[in-house]
């Protein structure tokens, strides 16, 4: 397989800079084709000029432009969870200008560290948003081949139930960049290689019966006796509602299920699935909670668990907008700023930020919104026997893979959708150039597939793991792909290493999880993995960072009440610091 390696790797060598999105918008732009989205992509097409009519951009050529016309995006912005969210967002433009902005240093220009600069900024503050590598996104980055191709840090779905993405997108003026799919869930049957079995849920019904009519209409991965147990188990889940969703983070996923007298069978044909899908680990290892969040979100809102893909690549079709609109109230975002490390004062608070360039930075305020593994690393000796630092030590990144691999030929055996394969090694995958407008090509398929649990598989080589997908993708597409390549060609392939992507949500490590203001003045933390209610997602990320946002400007500047937000996460007192 030598012979298609492409190794991934960001350049992290690079002065510091500070980073100029126009060039993300000097690309020529050529005409536009459009189709209509459906189960199968291209049913009917718009050709609206023909030199539209090209694959993905070679050398510098101008890249397609597709008008997708997917489904219309749901009926979101009425629904209590978004409008939560909004009020949220809502109090930052609200609050009283400061009257001298707060210079705020915030490493990580991941989404967590993008929400936290971008609210402050809509606070009137200044954040200076630093970031290691020379790309925006932590975990949802990308990069761009020599031949134009994006390859990306993971396959990213954005779902309904997601309402402080879909206020950011809208606060953006960038809704239209999430192309809207089938409300369903569709996934392979190994029992029947090349099948597939589908949850759809019907527009006309309301939650939660939309999402029991999808269950009770499937009859191939689910008997009648497995569905009747299957939903007894989930009453107290459903009845209980949050409360009792966070009481079972005790658990695994497959000790729940046993407790709870569903079938083992019920684990094995949906929740390995589901548990890679969400946390890239097995259910035999995966806290309930997780899944009962995502049940919880799923079955309580109509369009919950809707799905949309980016019509692009995330550091330009979602980061740049973030980074435009922080710099247009006067922040900073500067690329390749990598942290050192934390100089503290007399008193343990932190003085500077010191760079890999030497140089230091100061502000009224510090913010990490790295990964827990970094801030791990980099804490100082005298701040590690803190509680509230201590208990990080359970909280731990997951490896995942991201596998990228570009065909010859247009498969047949695919949907425009994303599909949970049930592959032992594949988690979720797409077809790329049929899912998603920047990527799309009318001849030749770009597979993106999540390689988990990938623990087993993380120091293998690029062409051992493409080996080991072509062997699942043989049994998932078995007319048109065998392992020998006999049939569909591989025409390259980019292969992404992720040692330490969302912490790992292993049962009891709820506690651990920290609250965004530390005990230390001036100190804050962002990141999925603190103290919020949608766990380690991009959700979960932006939702942090308000908090996040929201505990700076409380302490240092409003004191007016009715422009507090309350979150039930959010913290109130220093005694929860221990």
């Amino acid at each position: 397989m030598s012979q298609w390696a492409c190794v991934s790797a960001a350049n992290l060598s690079c002065q510091a800079s500070i980073i100029n999105t126009q060039k993300l918008r000097n690309t020529p732009r050529c005409d536009a084709f459009s189709f209509k989205g459906s189960e199968f992509m291209a049913q009917s097409c718009r050709f609206l000029s023909p030199q539209t009519i090209y694959g993905r951009p070679r050398n510098g050529a101008c890249p397609l432009k597709v008008v997708c016309v997917d489904y219309p995006r749901p009926d979101l912005d009425n629904t209590a969870n978004f409008l939560e969210a909004a009020y949220f967002s809502s109090t930052f433009r609200a609050s009283p200008r400061p009257a001298k902005p707060l210079k705020v240093v915030i490493a990580g220009a991941g989404l967590a560290g993008l929400a936290t600069a971008k609210y402050l900024a809509d606070a009137g503050h200044k954040p200076i948003l630093l970031e290691a590598r020379d790309v925006l996104g932590g975990k949802v980055a990308a990069w761009k081949d020599k031949d134009g191709d994006w390859y990306e840090t993971g396959l990213h779905i954005f779902f309904g139930a997601y309402p402080n993405i879909q206020n950011l997108f809208g606060e953006l003026g960038i809704d239209d960049r999430l192309q809207w799919k089938e409300h369903s869930m569709i996934f392979a049957m190994p029992s029947k290689p090349g099948e597939f079995s589908r949850f759809d849920f019907p527009e006309v019904l309301p939650a939660p019966l939309n999402g029991i009519w999808a269950i009770l209409k499937n009859n191939e991965m689910l008997t009648w006796p497995e569905k009747i147990k299957f939903a007894i188990g989930l009453l107290p889940a459903i009845l209980g509602g949050q409360a009792y969703v966070e009481a079972q983070d005790g658990l695994s996923v497959k000790d729940w299920m046993r407790k709870q007298g569903i079938p083992d069978r019920v684990t094995t044909e949906v929740f390995i699935a589901m548990s890679k899908a969400l946390n890239f680990i097995n259910p035999d290892e995966l806290s309930m909670q997780c899944i009962l969040i995502a049940l919880n979100r799923f079955l309580q809102e109509k369009h919950g668990s809707k799905m949309a893909f980016l019509d692009g690549s995330p550091p330009e079709r979602l980061c740049a907008p973030i980074v435009d609109h922080i710099q247009s109230l006067g922040g900073e975002v500067r690329i390749n700023s990598r942290i050192q490390r934390i100089e503290l004062n007399k008193d343990g608070t932190v003085k500077s930020f010191v760079l890999n360039n030497g140089s230091m930075i100061e502000a009224d305020a510090y913010v990490f919104a790295t990964p827990v593994d970094i801030l791990k690393l980099l804490l100082p000796d005298n701040w590690k026997e803190i509680p509230y630092f201590k208990k990080l030590e359970k909280l731990v990144g997951v490896p995942v893979i991201n596998v990228h691999i570009w065909f010859d030929r247009k498969l047949k055996n695919t949907y425009d959708h994303l599909l949970f394969s049930r592959s032992p090694l594949l988690s979720v995958y797409a077809d790329m150039s049929v899912t998603c407008k920047e990527y799309y090509n009318p001849n030749q398929s770009m597979l993106e597939l999540v390689f988990a649990p990938a623990e087993e598989w993380i120091s293998c080589s690029d062409s051992e793991i493409i080996d080991a997908t072509l062997k699942e993708l043989a049994k998932l597409f078995p007319d048109e792909i065998a392992v020998d390549q006999s049939k569909a060609k591989i025409l390259k392939y980019h292969v992404v290493k992720t040692p330490r992507s969302v912490y790992k949500t292993v049962p009891g490590c709820e506690p651990c999880r920290p609250l965004q203001r530390s005990p230390l003045e001036g100190f804050y933390l962002a990141g999925d993995y603190t103290k919020q209610k949608y766990l380690a997602s991009m959700e979960g990320a932006v939702l942090s960072g308000k908090l996040c946002a929201q505990a700076i400007v409380q302490v240092i500047s409003i004191r007016t009440p009715e422009f507090i937000w309350h979150d039930e996460h959010s913290c109130s007192s220093m005694s929860e610091f221990t």
